[in-house]
C-alpha cells in the first residue's frame, strides 16, 4: 500500500490547486516634468539701441539732404540777386546812357525802362522764392535736430518706440541712460553737432533780406560742415549720401 505524501505547509493544503495571486503592484506615477522657465525679458537698452541707431541714421540723412537743399536754393538766389541788382542799376542809369543809333527812336528810353522794371519785379519774386525755400530748409534742419531721441513706452517686454522731443514718461530722457548709440558717442553728442549745424544756417538766414549777403555765405563754415558729417559717418560706419 503506497503512502500518501503530506503537504509541507498549511498554505499549500488550502490553496495547492488555486494559489492566491499576489496583490498587484501600484504603478509609480511619473514625476511631473519641470515647467520651462520663462525666458528673461530683454533689457531696455537692448531694445532701445537698434531703434535709436535707425532713428539717428534717418535724422542725419535728412540733415544732409536738407543742407544740399539749402545750397541749391542759395546758389539760385545768388544768381537771381545779381540779376535783380543789374536790372535796378540799368534802370537807374538809363536816362544818362548813350543809346547810340537807337536814341532817336520815339519812346525808346521809356520802353527800355518799362522792360527793366518788369525784369526787376520778376527777379525780385524769384529771389523771394529762393528765400522761402531756404526758410523751409532751416525749418527741416531744426525738426531733424530735435528728433534724435528715442523713447520707450509700454511694458519692458514689448515696448513701443516713439521718436519725438516730448516723452510721455518724465523719467525717460530718450538717450538710453547716456550709453553710446554706435561705438562711443551718446545721443547728446549727436545733438550738439546738429545744433552747431543749425545755428550756422539760422544766422545766415537772418542776413539774407540784405542783398549784398547773397554774394557769400557769411555764417556758414563749409569746412566745419564737412567735418561734422564726416564725424557722424565715421561713428555710424555708414555713408549718409
Amino acid at each position: 500500500m503506497e503512502a500518501t505524501p503530506l503537504s509541507s505547509s498549511r498554505g499549500q493544503e488550502s490553496g495547492a490547486g488555486n494559489p492566491t495571486p499576489s496583490p498587484p503592484s501600484t504603478p509609480l506615477s511619473p514625476s511631473p516634468s519641470p515647467s520651462p522657465s520663462p525666458s528673461p525679458s530683454p533689457s531696455p537698452s537692448r531694445l532701445w539701441r537698434p531703434a535709436a541707431q535707425r532713428n539717428l541714421r534717418n535724422q542725419w540723412s535728412k540733415l544732409l539732404s536738407t543742407k544740399d537743399r539749402w545750397v541749391s536754393a542759395a546758389s539760385e538766389g545768388r544768381s537771381r540777386a545779381t540779376s535783380l541788382v543789374n536790372a535796378y542799376l540799368s534802370r537807374k542809369y538809363l536816362p544818362e546812357m548813350d543809346l547810340g543809333v537807337l536814341k532817336d527812336m520815339p519812346g525808346i528810353r521809356q520802353k527800355a525802362c518799362d522792360k527793366l522794371a518788369q525784369k526787376q519785379e520778376l527777379y525780385c519774386n524769384m529771389l523771394i522764392s529762393s528765400y522761402k525755400e531756404m526758410v523751409v530748409a532751416v525749418s527741416h534742419l531744426v525738426k531733424a535736430s530735435s528728433s534724435m531721441r528715442c523713447f520707450l513706452k509700454g511694458s519692458v517686454a514689448g515696448p513701443l518706440v516713439q521718436f519725438c522731443d516730448h516723452p510721455e514718461d518724465k523719467n525717460d530722457f530718450g538717450d538710453g541712460g547716456g550709453i553710446p548709440v554706435f561705438s562711443s558717442l551718446p545721443i547728446s553728442h549727436f545733438e550738439n553737432l546738429a545744433q552747431e549745424l543749425v545755428e550756422m544756417f539760422a544766422l545766415e538766414l537772418s542776413l539774407k533780406v540784405y542783398l549784398t549777403t547773397w554774394l557769400a555765405e557769411v555764417n556758414i563754415n563749409m569746412n566745419r560742415l564737412s567735418e561734422i558729417f564726416a564725424t557722424v559717418e565715421e561713428e555710424m560706419l555708414v555713408r549718409l549720401s
